[in-house]
């Protein structure tokens, strides 16, 4: 009988125990903003200066293709893969256009 007795005692804290811990697993509700950031802001901007300049990247890549320091620099600020700024120091073409 003590057996049994102590059989059921364990199974009942074990069972105690148990139920703690899923009730505390479970856990709380995010609470999601009701107003999500607005990500096109920064599209719209990149699209606003693409529009307002004169130059657009369409492949060129090198000194020789350049017909104004203007030109190089919207290159390498804005277009892969340009060839321009050998020594990395931001600016381009120093020798063509004379910019030591």
């Amino acid at each position: 009988m003590k057996k049994l007795l102590l059989i059921a005692l364990i199974a009942f804290g074990a069972w105690n125990y148990y139920q703690k811990q899923s009730s505390s697993s479970v856990a709380e509700p995010i609470s999601v903003p009701k107003v999500l950031p607005d990500y096109t802001v920064p599209i719209n901007k990149a699209l606003a200066v693409a529009n307002a300049s004169q130059f657009r990247c369409d492949g060129r890549q090198h000194c020789s293709e350049m017909n104004s320091y203007e030109e190089a620099v919207f290159f390498l600020r804005n277009c892969p893969d340009t060839k321009m700024d050998g020594d990395g120091d931001g600016v381009p073409c120093e020798r063509q256009f004379n910019r030591f």
